[in-house]
């Protein structure tokens, strides 16, 4: 009989379910879209019902398309959106506001003032590995105590619990036993010591948290317990933020290996084995997705990548669908002087302005769609690009060629443009399914399921780079340019 590994896959827009075989081939897959939801400029939020009910609905969709029975799933791997935070009741279960997503800005302010206190961004870089910055879990846990009408009075009685994403499903369907996240989640909070492996007392109280709050938080990869989902029981083994679960499930495990995922946001990790690096170039240290002992990664966050197709596809009616972006940029020479920041939502590494905003330059009577959707490809690989010469930067290393997945990561232009504006090889893997697929081997390896790992990740592409250097050159200025003149745009109130 059979045996498969499922994979929770709770991300930004969607929540997926994937099925993995014993040669970690993927069999099955089924998503449904998330409601995003803007309450005011700069604002982000979700449902947390909305994202258990959709998660069970993908799984049972998967079951049902595939045919494959429940007792067939040998145990399952959950990986999340990280940073996006959700405070629930434990005796109703009912959150006590929507889940405040990773890209909200609204503390942007109070970070702002907290980062006039040089020694506390010290402590927060030396011990938390992160930046002060409205991205992280802490100053929206914090919003939520302070705004939403009894929720401190509750939290200092004990009877709230605060998750990421991944917290909210297990505490669900783990039929409220479970209060766990594992050290990838918890080293996004801006509240975790990525050197003891603990909550961080002096930050909890800095930012007036009670500690009975938080999850238990364990390893990527262990034997938790289970969960009950449509009437089965099935054993929860793995759990790792969607970008560290990218990184393991693209076998970059060895000092130096560099992945770039291509979702809603960009995601830069290079592994840095056992030695924790302390950034000075604009990047965060946080920890690896491992089945051993902890580890360490160097991360770059683009906060507005796929979001930018979205975009020009949902708001500005530029294209009907994401796919035909890549024709439409080869349809022009080059992008005709255009560049696009994508500050949407302000600037992540390594410039780190939760003031930015979005903005299009270089605009002329012989602009056209192809030259803005051109000019919107090209931001995504830009900002990355300013990622990766960042990580040579604080290694005092070149970096000669990155791995790739996510979705934007199928657009041939982008990942040749990629590869020229980088001067890098890009490697593109068959299945570019990783960050599902990461989930999954860390369950696999915790159930036995997985004896050995399968060489399966032989890169389906790779793109060398062919731009002349003066044109590299050209472009990289014009769009720094760019950036420079998109920071610091809204008021700081």
């Amino acid at each position: 009989m059979s045996q498969y590994i499922i994979a929770f896959d709770q991300g930004t827009t969607s929540s997926r379910t994937i099925v993995f075989d014993e040669n970690a081939q993927q069999i099955a897959s089924a998503a449904l879209e998330i409601t995003q939801i803007y309450p005011q400029s700069g604002w982000v939020e979700h449902d947390p019902q909305e994202i258990l009910t959709t998660q069970i609905q993908s799984y049972a969709n998967c079951l049902q398309q595939s045919k494959i029975d429940a007792s067939h799933i040998a145990g399952l791997g959950i990986t999340n959106q990280r940073e996006t935070t959700v405070v629930w009741d434990k005796k109703t279960g009912e959150p006590v506001y929507n889940a405040i997503v990773w890209q909200c800005r609204r503390t942007a302010p109070y970070v702002e003032e907290l980062k006039a206190d040089n020694k506390l961004s010290s402590y927060i870089q030396k011990n938390t590995g992160l930046v002060l910055d409205a991205y992280f879990s802490a100053t929206k846990i914090k919003w939520i105590l302070d705004n939403v009408d009894g929720a401190r009075e509750k939290a200092e009685r004990g009877d709230l619990l605060f998750g990421t994403t991944d917290s909210w499903l297990i505490w669900n369907l783990s039929e409220k036993a479970l209060h766990i996240t594992d050290y990838t989640n918890a080293s996004r909070t801006l509240l975790f010591n990525i050197h003891t492996l603990d909550w961080d007392d002096h930050l909890l109280e800095i930012f007036s948290i009670p500690r009975n709050m938080l999850p238990q938080v364990h390893p990527s990869s262990k034997v938790y317990g289970n969960l009950r989902i449509q009437g089965n029981t099935l054993p929860l083994a793995g759990i790792a933020g969607d970008q560290q679960s990218a990184l393991f499930g693209q076998r970059c495990v060895q000092y130096g290996d560099v992945k770039n995922t291509y979702g809603t946001g960009c995601f830069v990790l290079m592994h840095t084995g056992t030695t924790c690096i302390e950034s000075k170039n604009g990047l965060i240290t946080t920890l690896a997705a491992t089945d051993g002992e902890a580890q360490y990664v160097l991360e770059g966050s683009v906060f507005i990548a796929g979001a930018i197709i979205q975009w020009l596809r949902d708001e500005l009616k530029l294209i009907a669908s994401a796919s035909e972006t890549e024709s439409i940029a080869q349809s022009v020479e080059d992008s005709n002087g255009v560049f696009l920041v994508p500050a949407f939502v302000g600037l992540g590494s390594p410039h780190w302005d939760m003031f930015a905003r979005g903005s299009l330059f270089g605009l002329t009577r012989g602009s056209n769609r192809a030259h803005i959707v051109r000019a919107a490809l090209e931001s995504i690989a830009l900002q990355s690009n300013d990622l990766i010469n960042a990580m040579e930067q604080d290694l005092s290393r070149s970096i000669d060629a990155i791995h790739v997945d996510g979705g934007a990561s199928k657009n041939n232009f982008l990942m040749q443009f990629q590869a020229d504006i980088g001067n890098r090889h890009v490697h593109r893997p068959a299945n570019q399914e990783t960050t599902a697929l990461g989930a999954a081997l860390l369950a696999g390896i915790a159930l036995s399921y997985f004896t050995t790992i399968p060489d399966f990740q032989k890169s389906s592409r790779t793109f060398v780079p062919t731009m002349q250097e003066s044109n590299r050159t050209k472009i990289i200025s014009q769009w720094h340019k760019a950036v420079e003149r998109s920071k610091n745009w809204i008021e700081q109130n």
